[in-house]
């Protein structure tokens, strides 16, 4: 009977697929969060040196240059799960090695560097198969359910691993908090290769080609330039899209520079170290949850309004940290912003989904990924240095005003000012897609996550 009730209040939790997600989800970004806390610990022992912190941190977001784009077709033509174990693995690899290597000694930085690029690929090629996988998990009408559930269980599982990994990292060092992120990227393996899904809708099976006398019903083998150039073009034509886009790019170089790089810093010289940051770390992760929570009932009327306003307003993130707050304020200020990313978040998946054909959906997220971080491995070069220069508070308040400017100037298309999701049309389902999707409602592709 409770389960009865329970699944009538949460109908897409009786989707068997759409429950091992959420256990992947759960262990997958709790493994992640001790790879938070501890990379920038284990670099600033070895190195004691936050420019090399920089190009560490720097390594990882690089590969998303070049291997979110692969990520993005390999997604649409291979089922998604199965590109995300691969995600995993690389993970694993990247973390466990560098673990191990703190754990007996002193790493030196080219290893630290090359380690972090193996894990930076995997996190390159895990997203835009992310965005695709959970609109072939469950019906339209309940992807935003599955979306705020789906992300609320991430945040579950970062704010704990982050939460833990502070404490670990204080009492026996970071080698551990990175052993325990390989070994639980390994654990997710199984859960992805349950997952059964829907077949993916590829340029190579999809469509017979032009040109083609039909006669095996198979179109010729269709390559990897095609299929971007096709993502590229789905891209472009939405003004909002690649506004947004431009927006974060600029947002998260600064936010990454001055939070992520800065932020250690801060915490290990005026916080009390690596339990401090892990405490703000799980403060921004209980935010997120919150958020999560929320996103489940509230639904703003101008959606795009709203993506860019929370982009503003990360700016709160690298002010408070300048100010040296103390603190419980700034876990505040991060609880209070993770609430209005995750809600944003969650906007952003439904808007994506409603508007971009589900077999490009994709592609397009490669090039939503591609864009937003492009500029990240440029805020954590420069963040280093600039603190050293200038000092580490007038960096974070240069890094806010970059913030606070480059959102305004996103408000300046009347379209994100005035969007509303009833104005979207439903993407076309490809036609042969149509009886799969009358075999089995399931399978509707609907709106899905950024």
């Amino acid at each position: 009977m409770w389960r009865g009730g329970f699944f009538g209040r949460f109908p897409v939790l009786g989707i068997r697929d759409f429950r091992l997600l959420l256990a992947d989800r759960l262990i997958a970004p709790a493994s992640a969060g001790f790879s938070i806390v501890g990379v920038s610990f284990a670099v600033l022992k070895a190195t004691n040196s936050p420019a090399d912190l920089s190009y560490v941190l720097a390594a990882q977001i690089a590969p998303s240059l070049v291997f979110a784009l692969v990520g993005g077709v390999a997604a649409d033509r291979f089922p998604p799960q199965r590109v995300i174990v691969v995600a995993n693995l690389l993970m694993a690899i990247g973390e466990g090695t560098f673990g191990l290597l703190a754990l007996t000694g002193k790493p030196p930085l080219w290893a630290m560097i090359a380690l972090e690029g193996i894990t930076g690929t995997g996190v390159a090629i895990f997203y835009p198969a992310s965005q695709a996988l959970l609109p072939r998990l469950v019906p339209r009408d309940l992807l935003q359910e599955a979306s705020a559930i789906s992300r609320l269980v991430m945040n579950v599982g970062q704010m704990a691993g982050a939460a833990v990994a502070g404490l670990l990292v204080a009492a026996a060092g970071a080698g551990w908090a990175l052993v325990l992120c390989g070994i639980g990227m390994l654990g997710t393996i199984p859960l992805l290769l349950a997952i059964r899904g829907s077949q993916p809708v590829t340029g190579n099976e999809a469509r017979p080609a032009a040109g083609t006398d039909g006669a095996d019903g198979k179109a010729p083998a269709r390559s990897m330039l095609t299929e971007l150039r096709e993502g590229w073009s789905e891209f472009r034509s939405h003004t909002w899209l690649w506004v947004i886009v431009a927006q974060f790019g600029v947002v998260l170089m600064a936010w990454y520079g001055a939070f992520s790089v800065l932020g250690p810093v801060v915490a290990r010289e005026h916080l009390g170290g690596p339990a401090a940051w892990g405490a703000i770390t799980a403060a921004d992760a209980f935010g997120l949850i919150a958020g999560g929570l929320a996103a489940l009932r509230f639904t703003p009327r101008r959606p795009l309004l709203f993506v860019v306003l929370t982009g503003g307003a990360i700016a709160i993130s690298p002010l408070s940290l300048a100010m040296v707050l103390p603190l419980p304020a700034i876990c505040l200020a991060s609880f209070g912003l993770g609430v209005f990313v995750e809600m944003m978040m969650v906007q952003w998946t439904v808007t994506m989904a409603r508007s971009i054909p589900s077999d490009k959906l994709a592609r397009v997220s490669s090039y939503d990924v591609l864009g937003s971080v492009m500029a990240m491995p440029a805020g954590a070069l420069i963040a280093g240095p600039l603190g050293a220069a200038i000092g580490v508070s007038s960096a974070q308040y240069a890094a806010a005003a970059v913030i606070v400017v480059a959102s305004a100037l996103a408000l300046i298309p009347r379209e994100i000012r005035t969007f509303r999701h009833e104005d979207a049309p439903a993407p076309p389902v490809p036609e042969d897609t149509a009886a799969v999707l009358e075999a089995d409602p399931r399978l509707v592709a609907g709106p899905a996550p950024r």
